[in-house]
């Protein structure tokens, strides 16, 4: 073999082995290749584990958002990830009607920065163990690791693993995490828990509302109302949450007082 041809093969060898080097540095998401010069987007359409967030992103309009310039931390839910909310709530989620909650549930899982694992452990550490996380969509979660496996815990207390960490991007970076992240102000329903008498349930935008029945009235007081408490429920996920009751008006209150003035100091409050 001629000198030029030897140096012809070891140069093509090397560009070889630089070439896979430089795509081994980024990991395989759901039997796909992750392009380091590719977008959030871009990338995360190739992977089989998450079709259904990329779905949750077309549906919510995030597409340009997450094509653009960034830089963004993602947290990507497989499906899997998604397959353990309630049955229903996907579906339900992915309804034009939902769109608001949708965004706001998506974009909880953003961070505008690029945080890869290491500056994630660093911040932690920083921090005596539990980092404080604030998302685009305002959520405010923690970090945490154990070992080598970096956790995030949600506003609703669940705790999503980090599986495929530092996968890059042109425009940030992705980590694949088993669980969805929840917001603290999203319904039970959503978190897989049922509403209970008395306690404070909040769709995921939004303002608190309460399932506490309104105060048991005799039939005297309930005739001086000028119309009957109405009870409207939420249907999320193909069952009754976040209970709605109209508020009870000054008449109400001061006929109820005329009748009942041991109440509250003469007064029925609202629930």
């Amino acid at each position: 073999m001629s000198p030029m041809i030897r140096t012809l093969a070891a140069t093509t060898t090397f560009a070889v082995l630089a070439a896979g080097t430089s795509f081994a540095e980024n990991p395989m998401v759901g039997g796909a290749a992750m392009y380091e010069n590719k977008t959030i987007v871009e990338n995360a359409v190739n992977s089989a584990d998450h079709t259904t967030l990329v779905a949750a992103v077309q549906a919510a309009g995030l597409v340009e958002t997450l094509s653009g310039e960034g830089p963004f931390t993602v947290f990507a839910p497989t499906n899997e990830a998604f397959a353990k909310l309630p049955a229903g709530t996907v579906e339900t989620l992915l309804k034009p009607e939902n769109k608001d909650q949708l965004t706001k549930i998506l974009t909880c899982h953003v961070v505008a920065a690029n945080a890869l694992s290491d500056a994630i452990v660093k911040m932690v550490d920083d921090d005596n163990g539990a980092h404080p996380v604030t998302t685009v969509g305002g959520c405010e979660f923690t970090a945490m690791y154990e070992g080598d496996k970096i956790m995030i815990k949600d506003g609703q207390g669940n705790v999503a693993n980090v599986t495929i960490a530092d996968v890059k991007q042109s425009n940030g970076v992705i980590h694949v995490i088993d669980s969805v992240l929840l917001p603290a102000s999203c319904s039970p329903s959503l978190s897989g828990q049922r509403p209970r008498p008395g306690r404070v349930n909040r769709p995921c935008s939004g303002a608190a509302t309460s399932n506490r029945s309104p105060p048991r009235l005799r039939p005297a007081a309930r005739s001086a109302l000028p119309f009957r408490p109405i009870v409207r429920p939420l249907w999320i996920g193909g069952q009754a949450s976040c209970p709605l009751f109209r508020a009870w008006p000054n008449g109400g209150r001061r006929a109820i007082s005329a009748r009942r003035p041991s109440i509250m100091s003469g007064a029925v409050r609202p629930p």
